[in-house]
């Protein structure tokens, strides 16, 4: 019998509090990146990228924004080590 086995990647807005978003992610590898997303635009913010670091596949993490992040809404997306799209926060305001 063969299985298959579909990993699921998420990522999760939990709390933004003094310009610092906080994250809980599951099923990213190494190498995965997390960025940030104008929902206005559809463009990605070039800072801050946060790469997941971390052996294991889940964890949280902690995003610093820049001075040059201005106020609007936005989403976390998460990318693979190939670039391509796995997984997309809920939205969120800046102020």
């Amino acid at each position: 019998m063969i299985y298959s086995l579909r990993m699921n990647a998420a990522i999760n807005f939990v709390e933004l509090e003094n310009r610092v978003i906080a994250a809980t992610y599951r099923n990213l590898m190494i190498k995965a990146k997390v960025v940030l997303v104008d929902k206005l635009s559809g463009e990605q913010l070039p800072d801050p990228v946060t790469t997941i670091s971390a052996p294991a596949p889940n964890g949280w993490l902690r995003i610093r924004l820049t001075d040059a992040v201005a106020s609007g809404t936005f989403y976390l997306r998460a990318l693979n080590g190939h670039g391509r799209q796995v997984a997309q926060s809920v939205e969120f305001r800046i102020a």
